[in-house]
C-alpha cells in the first residue's frame, strides 16, 4: 500500500490545491487534507469517475 502511494506521488498523480506533488515525503497538514485530489489528466481519476458513473467525456478530453 505504501509503495503504491509513493509511486502515485512520484508519477505526478496527486494534486494539492494548485500544485502537483511529486515528493512522497510532502507533509499534508490537517488544513490541506480537504484539497488533496487527483490531477485531471490522471488515468486513476478517470477510473474513479467511471466506477462512480460520473465520467463526462467532455471534461476528460474524450
Amino acid at each position: 500500500m505504501a509503495s503504491a502511494a509513493v509511486a502515485f506521488a512520484e508519477q505526478g498523480h496527486i494534486l494539492i490545491d494548485p500544485d502537483v506533488v511529486t515528493d512522497p515525503a510532502f507533509l499534508v497538514t490537517h488544513i490541506m487534507e480537504d484539497f488533496v485530489t487527483w490531477v485531471d489528466s490522471s488515468k486513476i481519476k478517470g477510473h474513479e469517475l467511471e466506477y462512480n458513473e460520473e465520467r463526462d467525456d467532455f471534461d476528460l478530453g474524450a
